[in-house]
């Protein structure tokens, strides 16, 4: 578009149209006087005519309706030749709509069976060319009502989706309808009899392109009366009698070439074929097992006739069709298209054999079978970057969707082949599949932005995508009013966002907007595209710059709205997830209580965690747990529900992934900071299941349950809970020997809070049986903890250090120690004040080993760094904390550890006040 014309329609506000740029005439042609407004109205018919071939047709509808000039322009003939209707719902009343503009149609594509059945409401009546996929549901009534009204159909192709309702009847309706059929191809019939076959012969003399595709019985003999045929096709036919074939095809008296890919053809047949057909001249035989199992057979013998199987060169091949080679290669295709000299002949054979190799290659590429991985890199991707470029639209769009199949190993885990993706980079795909998607045909745009999407999950393509620009052609793609163009566009966004170098550029190029956009636009009945917007802003979330981005273009109440509203499992848990990490930057922005307070968004994230599917209820928890270090949107998940509904989760999980573990247990810590949430957990049940997933193999899972029983451990009921659901072993365990450090520390507070003396006097109310009875059980649980309490300190203490900070007060010997002693994650931590004067009267406690672990626990919370050391340290200060430290520093009967970590606490809070007086 003309960039002085934009600027200058956008300031004085015109509803008009920009040209696209023209070299030829230039800007100063288009603007004589930059002060004056274009009146697009002016151009000439052949030049508006001329910008609406290169619109889509939906499109120039809607440009037709800008006046009634352009009315008029918009239903000319010449437009309206061809109908790709694929990527809409086209129903009677759509169609009806449509059948003024479509007098001389002639070419239509379509998809599914509501949109076939709509076809004849186009009153197309010269209708030439009908090309349908996703067929499973059409059926003879439809099939025989389209052929009876288009009398002068001369190509009928319906797949690569098997037609699995269309019978022999509708076949033979084909044959009486139209006597002008040169071209029919047909996918996965169960019966393609002799009657129907004797019928396509006599009724259709000028059927010359035969395709029998995938199915399941095909009579050979009858084939053999088709005298028409010159290309015929039975690719992945199966029970196919070869015999048969091998004693009458090669009678066919026009037969050129020949595809018997994908079959269990073998080397008898195939040689039959080629040394007795006096006509054949190309035979494709690729995948066809049986045949490459034989390491004698030759093809050298076969002089004049091309065999193209996977142990032959392709190229070469098709390089042999033409009488100089010396320029071809790898180029042949590309040299054929721009041939100055054509031979008519040669022209129909490599015509034919596009269409037949994108389609085995795509059809290959869909099963993937073992042990064709050599082919591929050497053969396989060259030949679809070679077809790409091809001048039929269709083989395009297959070359694009067999690059995007080929490289995928595990659909369900997003999981590609690396050197078959490198190797699309190394040939050039990347540009080529970036030029396609900035074609104006839909289609290709789509299959394009489908190759890149699945590309793109290696990293390396990745890279070479955004510094060709494909960064900015998503982002425009994904405003694309076609959903099918858009779907993969937003999925080309989430690969792409998985790396934190692409994010920002995604931003910059619009696509956060574009993505929230398509939410809205696509809102119901759409769910491959929402969960392709939903993931990739999921991924753009994480980043605290984007996830601003996001909520400011209205993303959290799209995201808030697909969680409560979308059905979809593979929606939902793609929204629960960047609901998750918009809430995960509570320090830097205020997402954390936006999401909080829209509407319905706890309440759909507690319905959440209760999914049948494993990975929504991962998700939800994890939102509900960032969510909840947010003090209000913690009170308000538990009025939702949250408690209940997270307890359950939790007492479910046992044989979960860690994953959903690890976020059940990190939601009840979260909302446990909470001393009414975390009685609320106790009472409901929560203290069971989290000392079982204490007892998880898994680093993370220890985290988030020893955080939640701490937080559960202050209140002295809950303290009991956990002694009685047999608690103290699995802490002691987690403290002596998980591997998270992290983990060992939070069970060991939790264990001193368990015995510093609180939960004694709760213990002892109740009968005087049970009161003695807990006693003893207390009295060997405690003996347990405080053993490996101390051990758990010592670990993080220095003999030769603490002797040295003993005996100076020097700060390095201080810091030594501190060194040491520090768990870098627990500055993380944050505790409320009751929490920090529970430590401090721990300094206090009878018990040497609680002194010292008092004193630990302090120096973790205010070392100089930490995110929260500074909060701390003022709770200290208000709680008098300097003169109990000093106390314990000085104290004749305190444990050496107990002394040296006090002082170095006193000198962080010195610290610390300096620094906050600054």
């Amino acid at each position: 578009m003309n960039r002085r014309v934009r600027q200058k329609v956008a300031k004085k506000s015109k509803e008009k149209v920009g040209l696209p740029s023209n070299p030829e005439i230039g800007d100063a042609g288009l603007c004589p006087d930059s002060n004056e407004d274009v009146d697009w109205t002016s151009l000439p018919d052949d030049t508006v005519i001329q910008l609406f071939s290169c619109l889509n047709y939906r499109d120039r509808a809607s440009l037709s309706s800008a006046c009634k000039t352009w009315r008029v322009l918009g239903l000319s003939s010449c437009l309206w030749t061809s109908l790709d209707l694929r990527a809409h719902k086209c129903d009677p009343g759509m169609a009806v709509s449509l059948a003024s503009r479509c007098v001389n149609l002639q070419k239509i594509r379509f998809r599914g069976a509501e949109s076939a059945d709509a076809i004849i409401h186009l009153q197309a009546r010269n209708l030439r060319e009908i090309s349908g996929d996703y067929c499973r549901k059409i059926t003879d009534a439809t099939l025989s009502m389209i052929v009876a009204r288009h009398e002068a159909l001369e190509t009928l192709q319906l797949g690569p989706d098997f037609c699995e309702k269309v019978s022999s009847d509708a076949i033979k309706a084909v044959a009486f309808c139209c006597p002008k059929l040169k071209k029919l191809r047909l996918s996965g019939l169960r019966d393609v009899s002799a009657d129907v076959i004797n019928a396509l012969a006599k009724h259709c003399p000028n059927l010359i392109d035969i395709g029998f595709l995938d199915c399941l019985k095909v009579d050979e003999a009858a084939l053999g009366n088709v005298v028409s045929v010159i290309f015929l096709s039975v690719a992945g036919t199966s029970n196919m009698k070869w015999g048969v074939v091998s004693h009458l095809w090669h009678k066919l008296p026009k037969l050129i070439g020949l595809d018997v890919s994908r079959t269990d053809i073998g080397p008898s047949a195939v040689s039959r074929l080629l040394s007795l057909s006096p006509s054949l001249k190309v035979l494709c035989a690729l995948n066809c097992p049986v045949l490459e199992a034989d390491n004698t057979f030759s093809v050298n013998k076969y002089k004049g006739k091309l065999l193209l199987a996977l142990f032959t060169d392709i190229f070469k091949g098709l390089a042999s069709l033409f009488a100089d080679t010396t320029r071809m290669g790898k180029n042949v295709l590309l040299e054929w298209r721009n041939l100055k000299t054509k031979d008519k002949n040669v022209d129909e054979i490599m015509t034919w054999l596009e269409w037949i190799l994108s389609h085995t290659l795509l059809r290959t590429a869909e099963s993937n079978p073992q042990g064709l991985d050599v082919f591929w890199l050497k053969l396989g991707a060259p030949v679809l970057l070679s077809l790409m470029q091809s001048s039929q639209e269709e083989v395009q769009e297959r070359a694009a969707t067999g690059l995007a199949t080929f490289v995928v190993i595990d659909d369900e885990n997003a999981s590609i082949d690396c050197g078959r993706a490198e190797a699309v980079m190394r040939d050039g795909g990347i540009r080529l599949l970036l030029n396609l998607a900035k074609s104006w045909r839909e289609g290709l745009q789509s299959e394009a932005a489908k190759a890149v999407a699945n590309l793109s999950v290696n990293a390396n393509v990745a890279k070479a995508v955004a510094e060709e620009g494909g960064i900015e052609i998503l982002a425009g793609l994904a405003r694309s009013m076609n959903r099918l163009v858009a779907e993969e566009a937003a999925g080309g966004l989430w690969n792409l966002s998985v790396g934190e170098e692409h994010k920002g550029a995604i931003a910059e190029a619009g696509g956060v907007k574009a993505l929230v956009d398509l939410i809205f636009k696509w809102s119901s009945g759409t769910d491959g595209v929402l969960e392709r917007a939903a993931g990739a802003l999921a991924n753009l979330a994480a980043d605290d710059k984007c996830s601003m981005e996001v909520a400011l273009a209205g993303g959290v109440h799209a995201l808030v709205m697909l969680a409560r509203n979308c059905k979809s499992e593979g929606v939902q848990e793609q929204a629960a997830r960047a609901l998750a990490n918009l809430a995960a930057h509570g320090d830097s922005n205020s997402n954390n209580a936006a999401v909080g307070q829209e509407a319905g968004a706890l309440e759909a994230l507690v319905q959440l965690t209760r999914s049948l599917h494993e990975g929504v209820r991962q998700e939800a928890a994890g939102a509900l747990w960032n969510l909840s270090f947010d003090d209000r949107n913690r009170e308000a998940i538990a009025a939702a529900g949250g408690v209940e509904a997270l307890v359950a989760l939790a007492q479910s999980c046992a044989n979960a992934s860690p994953g959903l573990q690890e976020r059940a247990a990190g939601a009840l810590w979260g909302l446990s900071v909470s001393e009414a949430n975390s009685i609320a957990i106790g009472q409901e049940g929560g203290v069971a299941p989290l000392i079982a997933l204490a007892r998880s193999e898994a680093e993370d899972v220890h985290e988030t349950a020893a955080g939640a029983l701490w937080n559960l451990a202050f209140n002295p009921g809950n303290a009991l809970r956990i002694v009685e659901e047999g608690g103290v072993p699995a802490l002691v365990d987690l403290c002596s020997s998980s591997v998270s450090k992290m983990a060992r520390f939070m069970a060991a507070l939790a264990l001193a809070y368990m015995f510093d003396g609180r939960m004694d006097e709760f213990a002892l109310i109740g009968t005087s049986t049970e009161s003695t009875s807990k006693r003893v059980n207390l009295d060997g649980a405690r003996r347990m903890a405080l053993k490996h309490i101390e051990a758990f300190v010592l670990t993080f203490t220095n003999p030769q250090a603490f002797a040295t900070a003993a005996a100076s007060s020097a700060p390095a010997a201080l810091a030594q120690v501190t060194e040491r002693a520090r768990i870098q994650e627990a500055g993380h931590l944050r505790c409320s004040g009751a929490e920090i004067g529970r430590f401090v009267a721990m300094l206090r406690n009878p018990s040497s080993i609680l002194k010292a672990c008092a004193a630990f626990a302090l120096l973790q919370f205010t070392i100089p760094g930490g995110r929260h050391a500074l909060h701390h340290a003022s709770l200290m200060q208000s709680a008098g904390a300097a003169r109990v430290l000093r106390a314990a520093a000085a104290a004749a009967t305190a444990p050496l550890e107990a002394k040296i970590f006090a002082r170095i606490v006193l000198r962080n809070l010195e610290y610390h006040h300096l620094e906050s007086s600054i």
